[in-house]
């Protein structure tokens, strides 16, 4: 660790980076849908304890079903994603282990422990225990997973945002000072907020799909047009809290990543009353030239949106890519080195901790150790940075972020807009239900004669095929999201202190590639496996009690 100039094979890094960023987007495929149908079957299930209509009972059930295919699915990628933090990232879990276990440990002992738990009373007590225990089973099974995902998301902000540490420089390793800070960082709160709310939207486009094809195939209507009337409040509710949320993730990324926010905006140079991007032409296949274009090509911005997102003053200053390299002087006076300033001070603190070390082991004295300790203190937040060579290594690949989170913000767009058509359909609401097909009508979209209807199972085929085709880019913006928070963190595992090629195991490239191959082929066979699986459940339709 205390080498400035590290023995590093780069495809080993590669390959490292590759392969967690495989288990991560087949993990991810399961979770949301995880927690966005706990929600949707807990509705169901507190529908039929109320009104005590067996109807509910078997629509409770029929999403259980569904959701307990996909639940085994999660945790079998969840267990290698969690695995793979000491075979190819040991470097990283012995120096922050203190700090990242100890969420990962809880999420262990307590959520899955929790949900793994109500999910066997869930599935099997329905004639075992009373209807309020397994109304309350259903719930904590949900919550389960939803306490599991916080603890997950605890670890993977502390990453975006170390608190609550301090670097021993007797162990080498960060250790934790306050729980609470890692816990409840605001940076922890936010994500977690905008992410589970965002699975909710991945469970409710995945009941109105299958409900959609029900009507399509004139099927399980009654069932359909319930799941529908739930899943659309339960959308609407997410995709507005979604928005919400993710304008509080971006003020954070703005106070702790501004480079993140700069590559995701392809800010080259920064400033006051700044702009925020609708649209602009980014090469997806190159890094652009930051340092030679005022702005990327085309480029269309919303006035002053970016300053209201960033500081919430539409006159507030967002730092560019070329400010954060070269460094700068903010108009309230505060003053970002330049990276060629934190690269000198990470040797420094480097070079300081190689000193404390020998003194200590030469018995020197305790003045010259306190010495070196001092030294150490003053430059460790630049620590990571004395193992950057190229300034240019700092600033993320700006194409995967930019064109992710707009693929990200356009979508969620599009879903708030769906939801509230599916919510106005769905609960008959006559004059708004009425002018929306009269406008579909004057587009030719819906026929004259049907334009006066607001039954949801009169719409036109066409409607159930949009709301179908919908699931797959519920998903492509759920993952667009990560790939903005992981992407635009690079190069950092921890940021602003340990950077990918110091966090790396020492392991063979060949080892790592051929476990990626191994790893695609497993995954690609699970989801295949649990998409006929499924596919074949839904077809089988709801077992209705006689």
């Amino acid at each position: 660790m205390t080498d400035l100039f590290l023995n590093i094979d780069t495809n080993a890094i590669n390959w490292a980076r590759a392969q967690f960023a495989l288990t991560a987007i087949y993990h991810w495929l399961f979770v949301p849908l995880t927690l966005g149908l706990a929600v949707i079957m807990g509705i169901c299930e507190t529908m039929w304890y109320r009104k005590r209509d067996t109807f509910w009972r078997d629509t409770a059930q029929f999403w259980q079903r569904l959701f307990g295919i996909n639940f085994a699915m999660g945790v079998a990628t969840g267990i290698i994603l969690e695995f793979e933090f000491g075979t190819n990232w040991s470097n990283y879990s012995w120096f922050v282990g203190d700090i990242f276990g100890a969420p990962l440990a809880i999420e262990g002992i307590v959520a899955f422990f929790m949900e793994s738990t109500f999910v066997a009373v869930m599935f099997f007590g329905w004639k075992k225990v009373s209807a309020g225990f397994h109304l309350a089973s259903t719930w904590l099974t949900g919550i389960g997973a939803t306490i599991s995902a916080w603890w997950i998301l605890v670890a993977n902000a502390w990453m975006q945002y170390p608190v609550g540490c301090e670097f021993n420089p007797d162990t080498m390793r960060n250790e934790m000072v306050s729980f609470f800070e890692v816990a409840l960082s605001p940076f922890a709160v936010g994500k977690f907020c905008h992410t589970v709310i965002s699975a909710w939207i991945i469970g409710a486009v995945f009941v109105i799909a299958v409900s959609s094809w029900y009507l399509l195939k004139r099927r399980e209507e009654r069932l359909a047009k319930a799941s529908i009337r739930i899943a659309a409040v339960v959308g609407l509710v997410a995709s507005v809290g979604a928005a919400l949320t993710g304008h509080v993730s971006g003020q954070q990324v703005a106070k702790v990543q501004p480079m993140k926010l700069a590559a995701m905006e392809a800010l080259y140079n920064g400033g006051t009353d700044q702009g925020l991007t609708a649209v602009a032409w980014v090469n997806p296949f190159s890094q652009p030239d930051y340092e030679k274009q005022d702005a990327a090509p085309l480029k269309i911005d919303m006035p002053y949106a970016l300053s209201i997102m960033a500081t919430n003053d539409p006159h507030g200053f967002v730092p560019g890519i070329n400010d954060l390299l070269n460094g700068y002087t903010a108009p309230d006076g505060h003053r970002e080195p330049s990276i060629e300033e934190k690269i000198e001070r990470g040797k420094i603190a480097i070079t300081a901790l190689a000193d404390y070390r020998k003194a200590q082991k030469s018995g020197e004295s305790k003045e010259v150790l306190d010495s070196h300790i001092k030294t150490i203190k003053e430059n460790m937040p630049y620590m990571g940075y004395g193992y950057v060579k190229d300034r240019h290594d700092i600033v993320p690949y700006i194409p995967v972020n930019f064109w992710a989170f707009r693929l990200m913000v356009g979508l969620g767009c599009l879903f708030i807009v769906f939801f509230t058509v599916m919510t106005i359909l769905s609960f008959k609401i006559p004059v708004v239900s009425i002018t929306v097909r009269r406008l579909l009508a004057t587009f030719g979209l819906l026929p004259e004669t049907e334009a006066d209807s607001y039954n949801i199972t009169g719409l036109p085929a066409w409607h159930y095929i949009v709301a179908i085709a919908l699931l797959p880019l519920a998903y492509i913006a759920s993952e667009s999201g990560w790939l903005v928070a992981e992407f635009g963190r690079q190069p950092w595992t921890i940021q602003d202190m340990l950077p990918t090629w110091v966090a790396v195991s020492d392991i063979s490239s060949y080892a790592v590639a051929i476990t990626f191959f191994i790893f695609l082929f497993l995954f690609t066979l699970m989801l295949g496996i649990e998409i006929r699986i499924m596919l074949k459940q839904i077809s089988r339709g709801p077992e209705y009690t006689k």
